[in-house]
C-alpha cells in the first residue's frame, strides 16, 4: 500500500491497527475519533486530529489518502462504512500484520483487521469489515461474515460457515461443517459442536444457547 491511511476510532482497536500499519511500513496520516477530549493528542507520535463527521479532514480521504475504521460497535462501524461508501466512493481498506499467515487462495474483502500470528488457511473467505485477533485460527475453507469479530486465541475449523455480525470469544472452538447465524454471540472458551440459529448467545462446553432467539 502506497497511500497513507485515516484511522477511524483511536480506542484499543485504533492502536492495533496503528501497530499493524507501522510494522507494514505504512504511513497512518492521523485518528478520528467522536471523542472530543481525545482531539489534539497523539497515540504514538500519531495526532487525533477530530471527529469522523468533519468534513475538513473527510476531504483528503479519496485517491492519494486511504481510510481503515477500528470501531468496536457494529452499528457505528456501518455507518461509518455507508459514508465512506457514499460520500467519499471508497471503501476501507485491511490492516494484515505481516507475522499474520493468510494463504494465497485465501478471499479477503475489505477493511479487515489480521491481528498477528493468525491462521488463515486454504480456501477460508473473510469477507468485509471484520476483526480476527491475535493467535486466532480461521482453517481450511471456512467462512466468517461482514461485520464479524474473532476473539484472540479462537479456532474456527475447516468449512465452518459464520454468518454476518457474530461474535466469537477468545479460546472458543467451532467444530468442523458447523453452521452459525448471523448476530450470534459465543461466550469465550465455548465448544460449538451444533449449528447456532441468528440471535442466539451460547456459552459452555459443550457451548449451549442461554438466551432465546431474537425475532
Amino acid at each position: 500500500m502506497e497511500n497513507p491511511v485515516v484511522i477511524f476510532g483511536a480506542g484499543t482497536l485504533g492502536k492495533i491497527a496503528l501497530d499493524i500499519f507501522n510494522s507494514n511500513n505504512v504511513l497512518v496520516y492521523g485518528f478520528l475519533d467522536e471523542n472530543k477530549e481525545l482531539h489534539n493528542t497523539e497515540i504514538s507520535d500519531v495526532m487525533v486530529l477530530g471527529s469522523p463527521d468533519d468534513d475538513g479532514f473527510l476531504k483528503i480521504i479519496g485517491n492519494k489518502t486511504e481510510a481503515f475504521v477500528a470501531i468496536d460497535h457494529k452499528r457505528k462501524k456501518q455507518k461509518l462504512v455507508e459514508m465512506l461508501n457514499e460520500r467519499r466512493k471508497t471503501m476501507p481498506v485491511n490492516a494484515v500484520h505481516p507475522k499474520a499467515s493468510v494463504a494465497e487462495d485465501s478471499e479477503i474483502g475489505h477493511g479487515n483487521l489480521i491481528a498477528a500470528r493468525t491462521f488463515i488457511g486454504p480456501g477460508a473467505k473473510i469477507k468485509s469489515h471484520t476483526v480476527v485477533h491475535a493467535g486466532a485460527i480461521v482453517d481450511a475453507f471456512a467462512e466468517i461474515g461482514d461485520f464479524s469479530e474473532i476473539g484472540a486465541g479462537a479456532i474456527i475449523n475447516t468449512e465452518v460457515k459464520i454468518g454476518e455480525g457474530v461474535f466469537v470469544g477468545s479460546g472458543a472452538v467451532i467444530v468442523s461443517g458447523i453452521k452459525v447465524g448471523k448476530n450470534v454471540r459465543i461466550g469465550a472458551g465455548s465448544v460449538v459442536i451444533e449449528n447456532v440459529g441468528d440471535g442466539e448467545t451460547v456459552f459452555g462446553n459443550p457451548a449451549v444457547a442461554i438466551k432465546a432467539k431474537k425475532d
